[in-house]
C-alpha cells in the first residue's frame, strides 16, 4: 500500500461553530446552503435533533418482497382468483352451500381450497426466500458513532439520516453516504460498485478537504455539519450540495457519495455521514416493487377457460329453457307430464306456476352440475410440472458458474416455459455480454503500428471468411501467438519493443515518453505482494488497469504512490540498468463524459514540468501544436483500423510547462474547485482549456474488451432463430459499437443509422444555456433523424441490406416521449440490431416496457447490476446474473 498512510492529528474544536439544535446560533436562514433548488438538509452527528425531527425521512429499512404478513392472504387470494377458473370453482363453491346443489359442498368446496392453498403456499415459500434476504440485508452491523467519540455496532436498519458511521474494508455501505474521511492521508477511498452497475474495477472516491483530518474516532466527538443538497432521486452518477462546517461553505459532488450496496475496497476504512436512508437511497429510487407476471400459456389458458365457461353456460342456458317450457306444461289440461316429480305439490324449484323462477333454479343447478366440465386439476399439474421444472434449472449442471460458484436460480416458477417463446432479447453489456476486463493488445507510437495480437472482431471476420487467420496468427519469425494471454490484461506481443528492445527503434524517445505517459497518467493504486516482490493494480477502471500492467511489461513499472509522488521502476538507456525515478505529482484534472481527457501535472527528477494526457481522438487531434502533429497522418490511420477491429482508442500527448503558466493554472483552478457557484463546471473548464493545450501526439493505445465466451456464436445462432437483439449500455457510444461488433450484433457491412446530439446547434445551445431552446431544438433533431432513419428503411425494403440503430441517451429520452416513442418503436424494428448507449437505468425500464406493449411479443432481459432492476421487472422474463440485493426478479 501506499506510504504516508494514517497520520494521526487531532482537530482542534475550540473554534468550531455551534450546530446544536434549539440554540439561537443555529436558527439562521439555510436557505443558502448548497444553493437554489436544494432541499434536503441534513444535520450531521445530529439525527435526534428537532429540525432533524420533523422532516420525517425515510428509515433505513428495506423491503423487496411481493407480500407482507398483513397483505399475504388478500394479495395472495387476489392473484388467485385472477384465474377465471378458480373464480368459476370459488361461485360455484358458494352455490354449493345453497339447496340448489346437486352434491355435497364438501366435494365442491374441497379441491378449490387444495388448489388454491398449494399455489399459495409455494408463493409463499418463494417470498419467504427473498424475506430471508431482507433480514440478512436489514441485521448488517455497521459501527455508528454514539456521542463522545464512541463508535457501536448497529444494525443497517436503525440508521437514521444524519448519522456518522465508519464503514472498514470490504464492507458494504449501508446507506449513501458523504464521506468526511478515510484512512489514507489524502481521505480518498476506493469502492467496487458491481451490485450498481455490474462493473468490477474500483472507482476513486475523495472527502472534502476541509474533512480529510478526521483520522481518529474520537476526532467525531464534537464534530457538527449541515449539509444541503438535492432531493432523493435516480440518477447514480449525479450529486449536488453542499456542506456548511465551520461558518464556511464547501460544494459536494458525486466524487464524496458513497452508494449503498457498493463496497469498500483496498482502504482499511472511512467515515462517512448518512444522507439518504432506505428507499431514498439511489440503488432503491432505481427499483420498483416486485410485479406480478402471468406467463403467455397461463394467460391462454384463461382464455381456453373462458371458451368452455362459455359452452358450459350455453348449455346450461338453453337446458333451463327448455326445463321451463317443459316444467310450464307439466299440469296443462290436468294432466301430470312428470309424475315423478310431483308437480302438483311441488317447491319453486319445479313449481308449473312459476316456471320462470324454477328455469332460473335449473340454469344454476346445471351450471355447478356441469363444473367437471372446466379443468381444474389442470391448475395444479401446471404447478408441479413448473416446480419440477425450476428445480432441474438450479440443478443444471452446464448452468452453473464455477468461477463465482454459483449455481442458476429460478427465484419463481411461474415463467419457465416462457423461455422457449422469446422474441426480444434486451441485454445490458458491461458484465453481461463483456467480462468487463480490458486487454492492452496493441498500440501505435510514432507513426509505427505495434502489437501482433488477434481481436475477436478479427476472428469473427476471419472465419465469414474462412481465413486460417481467424484463430492465430504469427510473429513474422513462424512462431505461433498464443491467442491466450499469460498476464491478465495484456495480450500484447511485438518482439520489436518488448525485452527492452525499444531502445534499438528510430523513434525510441517517442516510445519512453508513451510508456511513460501510461505509467504516470492514472489514478491507480499499486499493491506489492511482499513474498514474490509482484506488483498488482487497483484502477478506477479496466482501461487504466491496462495501460500500468502494459508499461510495467514493458519496463516502466509504476511501483509506489503517495499523495504528492509517484514512483517508478524503468530503464535507463544509458547505464542499461533499471533505476527508481521518483516523479513530483502536483495536479490530477480527472476524466469524465464532457471533458473526453485526462491529464496529470508532474516535474519530473531533472526538474522539468511535464503535462501528460490521454483521451478521445477528437478531443486530443484538436489540442494538438503545430509542431505536434508529426505522427498524426499515421496514428489517425492506426486507430481506425483499431476500431474496425473492436478496440477502444485512446490518443497520448504531453507537453512541456513554464512555472509561472502552471502558478497561473493552478491558482485559477483551485479557486474553480472551491467554487459553490452554479458556474463552478464552466470555471474548471475555463481553467482546464488553458493549460491543456499545444500538445506534442505520441501514439495512440488500443485495449479489447474480453467478451464472455461464447457471446459471439450464441448471438449469432438466436439472429439464426428471429430472435431480435438490443443493447441497453450506460457505456459511451464508441465503445458500444466496438463491442457490437466483437460479439457479431454489428457485422461489416451493416448500414448505421445513428440518432445522436452532437449537432454544432444543439452544442451552441447548451454552452448559452436556455434549456427550454435546448430541449425544443434537441427534441425538433431527434424526430427529424428518427423520419429519416425510417424513410433510409422504406427506401432499403426488398434489398439485402442489413441496419443497426445506435442512439444515446440524451436523444432516447426524446425518443421515449408519448408523441415520439411509436415512430422510434417503428425506426427500431426495422433494424436488425438496436444498440442504446448511456442509457439510465429508467430508460432502460422504459425502452423494455416499450418493446414489450409494443410488438406484444415476449420480451427477456438480462443484466448483472442494481441499475438493472427496472428493466427486468418490465421484461416478461427477467435474468439477473449477480445475486444483488433488490434484484428480486421473476427468474
Amino acid at each position: 500500500m501506499p506510504s504516508g498512510r494514517r497520520t494521526r492529528r487531532k482537530l482542534h474544536f475550540s473554534k468550531i461553530y455551534s450546530f446544536r439544535c434549539g440554540r439561537a446560533a443555529f436558527r439562521q436562514d439555510h436557505s443558502q446552503i448548497g444553493g437554489p433548488g436544494f432541499s434536503r438538509v441534513v444535520y450531521c452527528n445530529e439525527p435526534d435533533c428537532f429540525e432533524a425531527g420533523i422532516r420525517n425521512y425515510a428509515s433505513n429499512y428495506v423491503q423487496s418482497t411481493k407480500y407482507t404478513l398483513a397483505t399475504f392472504f388478500p394479495k395472495s387470494l387476489f392473484e388467485q382468483f385472477r384465474r377465471v377458473a378458480n373464480f368459476y370453482f370459488l361461485v360455484t363453491g358458494i352455490l354449493a352451500f345453497t339447496k340448489l346443489a346437486p352434491y355435497s359442498a364438501v366435494s365442491a368446496i374441497l379441491p378449490l381450497i387444495i388448489v388454491v392453498g398449494a399455489t399459495m403456499v409455494k408463493e409463499g415459500i418463494e417470498d419467504w426466500q427473498r424475506k430471508q434476504q431482507d433480514i440478512e440485508v436489514n441485521n448488517r452491523k455497521v459501527r455508528v458513532h454514539r456521542g463522545r467519540g464512541v463508535f457501536e455496532p448497529t444494525e443497517w436498519k436503525n440508521l437514521r439520516v444524519g448519522d456518522i458511521v465508519k464503514v472498514e474494508k470490504d464492507e458494504f455501505f449501508p446507506a449513501d453516504l458523504l464521506l468526511l474521511s478515510s484512512s489514507y492521508d489524502d481521505a480518498v477511498c476506493y469502492v467496487e460498485t458491481m451490485n450498481l452497475d455490474g462493473e468490477t474495477n474500483l472507482k476513486l472516491k475523495q472527502s472534502p478537504e476541509v474533512t480529510s483530518n478526521l483520522h481518529d474516532d474520537g476526532d467525531f466527538g464534537n464534530f457538527k455539519a449541515v449539509v444541503k443538497c438535492e432531493d432523493p432521486n435516480a440518477n447514480l452518477y449525479a450529486f449536488v450540495g453542499s456542506m456548511e462546517f465551520e461558518q464556511q461553505q464547501y460544494p459536494l459532488s458525486p466524487q464524496q457519495l458513497l452508494l449503498r450496496d457498493s463496497k469498500l475496497r483496498n482502504t482499511d476504512y472511512v467515515y462517512g455521514a448518512v444522507i439518504f436512508t432506505g428507499q431514498d437511497t439511489k440503488v432503491r429510487q432505481n427499483s420498483t416493487d416486485p410485479p406480478s407476471k402471468r406467463s403467455r400459456i397461463e394467460r391462454k389458458m384463461d382464455k381456453i377457460i373462458y371458451l368452455l365457461f362459455f359452452i358450459l353456460f350455453l348449455l346450461a342456458f338453453i337446458g333451463s329453457i327448455i326445463f321451463g317450457l317443459i316444467t310450464k306444461d307439466d299440469l296443462k289440461n290436468g294432466t301430470m307430464k312428470r309424475w315423478y316429480l310431483r308437480p302438483d305439490d311441488s317447491t319453486n324449484f319445479f313449481d308449473p306456476k312459476n316456471a320462470p323462477l324454477a328455469a332460473i333454479y335449473h340454469f344454476l343447478t346445471a351450471i355447478m352440475l356441469f363444473s367437471y366440465f372446466i379443468p381444474i386439476s389442470l391448475y395444479v399439474s401446471i404447478e408441479i410440472v413448473k416446480v419440477l421444472q425450476s428445480m432441474f434449472i438450479n440443478r443444471d449442471i452446464h448452468m452453473y458458474y464455477e468461477e463465482a460458484d454459483k449455481p442458476a436460480h429460478a427465484r419463481t416458477s411461474n415463467l419457465n416455459e416462457e423461455l422457449g417463446q422469446v422474441d426480444t432479447i434486451l441485454s445490458d453489456k458491461t458484465g453481461t455480454l463483456t467480462c468487463n476486463s480490458m486487454e492492452f493488445i496493441k498500440c501505435s507510437i510514432g507513426g509505427t503500428a505495434y502489437g501482433r495480437g488477434v481481436t475477436e472482431v478479427e476472428k469473427a471476420i476471419g472465419r465469414m471468411k474462412g481465413s486460417p487467420l481467424a484463430i492465430d496468427k504469427t510473429n513474422g519469425f513462424g512462431q505461433l501467438i498464443s491467442p491466450n494471454p499469460t498476464t491478465k490484461g495484456f495480450n500484447f506481443s511485438d518482439e520489436r519493443i518488448m525485452n527492452g528492445n525499444w531502445v534499438s527503434e528510430v523513434h525510441s524517445d517517442v516510445i519512453q515518453r508513451f510508456f511513460r505517459v501510461l505509467a504516470l497518467c492514472h489514478t491507480a493504486i499499486p499493491e506489492v505482494d511482499e513474498d514474490i516482490g509482484k506488483v498488482s493494480y487497483e484502477a478506477e477502471s479496466p482501461d487504466e488497469a491496462a495501460f500500468v500492467i502494459a508499461a510495467r511489461e514493458i519496463g516502466f513499472e509504476f511501483y509506489q504512490r503517495t499523495q504528492t509522488s509517484i514512483t517508478l521502476r524503468e530503464l535507463d538507456t544509458k547505464t542499461g540498468k533499471r533505476v527508481e525515478r521518483v516523479y513530483q505529482l502536483l495536479s490530477v484534472i480527472e476524466f469524465n463524459s464532457a471533458r473526453k481527457r485526462m491529464s496529470v501535472i508532474v516535474r519530473d527528477d531533472e526538474g522539468k514540468l511535464l503535462l501528460l494526457c490521454k483521451g478521445a481522438d477528437s478531443i486530443i487531434s484538436e489540442r494538438l501544436s503545430k509542431n505536434g502533429r508529426e505522427f498524426e497522418v499515421e496514428t489517425v490511420e492506426h486507430v481506425n483500423e483499431y476500431a474496425d477491429a473492436g478496440l477502444r482508442t485512446l490518443l497520448l500527448a504531453y507537453r512541456e510547462l513554464e512555472e509561472g503558466e502552471y502558478e497561473k493554472f493552478s491558482e485559477k483552478f483551485n479557486i474553480a474547485k472551491s467554487s459553490v457557484s452554479a458556474d463552478r463546471d464552466a470555471m474548471m473548464d475555463e481553467a482546464t482549456e488553458m493549460i491543456e493545450r499545444d500538445l506534442i501526439l505520441l501514439g495512440a493505445t488500443a485495449v479489447e474488451d474480453k467478451l464472455q465466451n461464447g457471446v459471439p456464436d450464441c448471438i449469432d445462432k438466436l439472429a439464426q432463430a428471429g430472435i431480435k437483439i438490443w443493447v441497453l449500455t450506460g457505456d459511451k457510444m464508441e465503445t458500444a459499437i466496438n463491442i457490437g461488433f466483437a460479439c457479431s450484433l454489428l457485422r461489416q457491412g451493416m448500414k448505421q443509422i445513428i440518432i445522436g446530439l452532437d449537432a454544432p446547434d444543439i452544442q451552441a445551445l447548451e454552452k448559452a444555456g436556455d434549456k427550454s431552446s435546448i430541449s425544443k431544438a434537441s427534441k425538433e433533431s431527434v424526430i427529424r433523424q428518427i423520419n429519416e432513419g425510417i424513410s433510409l428503411l422504406s427506401s432499403s425494403l426488398g434489398s439485402s441490406d442489413a441496419f443497426a440503430l445506435i442512439i444515446d441517451g440524451k436523444s432516447l429520452a426524446y425518443a421515449l416521449e408519448d408523441d415520439v416513442k411509436n415512430m422510434f418503436l417503428k425506426l427500431a424494428l426495422g433494424c436488425a440490431s438496436v444498440i442504446c448507449c448511456r442509457s439510465s437505468p429508467k430508460q432502460k425500464a422504459l425502452v423494455t416496457r416499450l418493446v414489450k406493449s409494443g410488438t406484444g411479443k415476449t420480451t427477456l432481459a438480462i443484466g448483472d447490476g442494481a441499475n438493472d432492476v427496472g428493466m427486468l421487472q418490465e421484461a416478461d422474463i427477467g435474468i439477473g446474473i449477480s445475486g444483488v440485493e433488490g434484484m428480486q426478479v421473476p427468474f
